[in-house]
Formats: C-alpha cells, sequence, structure tokens
C-alpha cells in the first residue's frame, strides 16, 4: 500500500548507504513518496547522487544546515519544483571526536556550541523555513538516542544535545501544532553507521543490547526507516511532541 502516495518531502541527513537518513528515504519513496535529499558539501555531492539514484525522481540539492542562505535557497527550490511539503526528515547530528570521550565535566565552550548548534538548531531552522511550504500540515520526524536520558559512557557532550533536541520537539509541536503540523522524534538503538564507529566503546554499546533487549538482537536501519514512514504518514496523525523507540525494547530494561 502506498501510504505517501502523492506526497513530497525533504530528507537532511543522507551520507552514505549505512546513514539512518537513507534507510528513511528508502523507506518514504518505497511508499509512494517523491523526495528532495541534500548533501551538506561538495565531498558528500557524488555518493549522495549516487545514493538518490534509486529514489525515483527524487531531487538532490545542497543544503549546509549551518547557513541560513542555504537553507533558504533549498526551500525556495522544493517549494518551485514541489508547491508543497507533506513531511521534513532531520537526521543531521555532529561533535567533535575528542568531545565524545573522557569527562563530560571537561567538555570545551567550543564543542558544546558547536554540538548544539549541528545537532539541535539545525531542527529549529529546518522546520521554520519548511513551515510556509506545509500548507495542508505536515509531519517533521527527527532523530535521538537514549543519551539524552541516561548517562551512555563516551556520549558525553552529544547526549545534552539530543536533551536539548528532545525538548525542542516539543516545544515545536506545542507552537505548529494548530496548524496541524506534528513534530517528532525516533530514539533509535544503536546501529552500526560509520558515524557511530567514532564513539569509543561503539561495539560493546551493539554487544549490551543484544544481551539485554527483550528482542535479543540489535536495531536495525529498516526499522528505523519503517517507523518514520508511519510517522510522516496519516496513520500517526494524532501523535505529536513524542519520542517513539525503535531499539529492541533495550530503554524498558533496568540493566
Amino acid at each position: 500500500m502506498d501510504l505517501l502516495a502523492g506526497k513530497r518531502g525533504v530528507v537532511f541527513g543522507i551520507a552514505n548507504h549505512r546513514s539512518i537518513a537513507y534507510a528513511i528515504a528508502q523507506s518514504l519513496a518505497g511508499a509512494g513518496a517523491r523526495l528532495a535529499v541534500t548533501y551538506q558539501n561538495d565531498r558528500l555531492e557524488t555518493g549522495v547522487r549516487k545514493l538518490a539514484a534509486d529514489l525515483p525522481e527524487a531531487l538532490v540539492l545542497p543544503c549546509d544546515l549551518m547557513v541560513d542562505e542555504q537553507i533558504d535557497a533549498l526551500y525556495r527550490e522544493v517549494g518551485s519544483q514541489f508547491g508543497r511539503l507533506d513531511f521534513l526528515v532531520h537526521s543531521v547530528a555532529f561533535a567533535k571526536t575528542e568531545e565524545l570521550g573522557g569527562r563530560f565535566v571537561d567538555t570545551s565552550r567550543e564543542g558544546f556550541e558547536l554540538a548544539m548548534g549541528v545537532s539541535v538548531y539545525t531542527l529549529i531552522a529546518a522546520a521554520r523555513a519548511a513551515r510556509p511550504l506545509m500548507t495542508a500540515g505536515g509531519s517533521i520526524v527527527t532523530m535521538t538516542y537514549l543519551g539524552s536520558q541516561r548517562v551512555v559512557p563516551n556520549y558525553n557532550v552529544m547526549g545534552v544535545a539530543k536533551a536539548a533536541l528532545e525538548a525542542s520537539v516539543r516545544y515545536l509541536a506545542a507552537d505548529l501544532g494548530r496548524e496541524n503540523i506534528r513534530v517528532n522524534a525516533i530514539s533509535a538503538g544503536p546501529i552500526n553507521t560509520l558515524s557511530a564507529r567514532a564513539i569509543s566503546g561503539f561495539h560493546g554499546a551493539l554487544e549490551t543490547v543484544r544481551t539485554h533487549a527483550p528482542l535479543g538482537r540489535n536495531t536495525e536501519q529498516a526499522e528505523v526507516g519503517d517507523t518514520a514512514l508511519f510517522l510522516c504518514s496519516d496513520l500517526a496523525r494524532g501523535i505529536t511532541g513524542e519520542v517513539i523507540f525503535v531499539d529492541s525494547g533495550y530503554h524498558a530494561m533496568g540493566v
């Protein structure tokens, strides 16, 4: 069933074939949506264009979400090509490698501001600029992690950024709800992406989830993709301001 037939949306955050954003794009396109996907810089453009070749009629456009002028240019082009937007997927986060180890108390001012700017403010900026195109309502989905609520070794400033991201989801949901724009987050379990490998002890986290999660396995990218599909579809029309866990149930456990 084409849950998103006739729907149009933007996916931010595709970097390579292991990206959660790419799995989400595949689920959305497979359900009939037409997508615009973005690349942050020239280094990533070729790879994103190759991946987008498998997404029917996808637009491939540049956009660094830390640059307001690029955000404005992106939405002008999307508006020209699509006429309106039905959903937005934000899968963007970054912290310096040196901030993802040692003690959180030693986080640098620069590292804190960078992590918050890229991982949190970009959602606000993307949502604000998308709002005028969501003339029939819409859905905004972002990505978070359990480190927002619990101390996860070596996650440090990114855990604090994800906590701020989840608070932003609630505030955006309150702001935009009367315009029938829903805002939600998916909290995925650890997934073997290239960015996750930068976190020291990541493979140990995978083993911990396999051992203790009720489903006894790690999260697959496609499971996150299908959850995003649900949230972007009319099946989730009554859900906003929510964090949905897709982590094989690990978050429910006390160990």
